[in-house]
C-alpha cells in the first residue's frame, strides 16, 4: 500500500529507518486503527458507539503496551530494534490516562507497526496485532 500511495501522489518513498520514532509511532497508530475499526465493522455486533467504546478499550496505551509486553518474545531483532526506537523517542508531552511506562511502551508498540507498514509487512502486522489481542485477552 505505501508504494501505491506514494505513486499514486508522485511521491518518492524512503526508507522505515529515515523516518523519527514519533513519525513511525504516528503512522503506526493510524495502522493500528484502522486494522482495529475494521475487525470491530466486520464482527457487525453492536451499534457504531459499542463499536468506538470497544475500539477505544484496544487502543488504550495500557492495551497496546500489555500486547508488546506479551510479544516481546515473537520479535525480530529488527522489530525488537524498532521497538526499542519508539520507546526510547521523547514524546512532546505526557501520557493524561495511563502511567509512562505503559506509554512508552504503546509508542515503541505503535513505532513497530508503522515501521512494519512501510516495509509493506502487513500480513506481520496483522500476525503480531491478533497474537497480542489473543495472549491478552482483549477481543473477545
Amino acid at each position: 500500500m505505501v508504494l501505491e500511495i506514494a505513486k499514486a501522489f508522485d511521491i518518492e518513498p524512503r526508507r522505515a529507518e529515515d523516518f523519527s520514532p514519533l513519525t513511525l509511532a504516528y503512522l503506526g497508530d493510524c495502522v493500528y486503527e484502522l486494522v482495529l475499526r475494521t475487525c470491530l465493522s466486520e464482527r457487525a455486533e453492536g451499534s457504531a458507539k459499542e463499536h468506538t467504546r470497544a475500539g477505544t478499550a484496544l487502543a488504550r496505551a495500557a492495551a497496546q503496551a500489555g500486547m508488546i509486553r506479551a510479544l516481546m518474545d515473537e520479535l525480530s531483532p529488527e522489530e525488537e530494534a524498532a521497538y526499542r526506537r519508539g520507546r526510547n523517542a521523547n514524546p512532546p508531552h505526557t501520557a493524561k490516562h495511563a502511567s509512562m511506562a505503559d506509554y512508552r511502551a504503546a509508542t515503541g508498540f505503535e513505532a513497530l507497526v508503522g515501521w512494519l507498514y512501510l516495509q509493506e509487512k502487513t500480513e506481520r502486522i496483522y500476525e503480531l496485532v491478533k497474537l497480542g489481542w489473543d495472549r491478552t485477552g482483549l477481543w473477545k
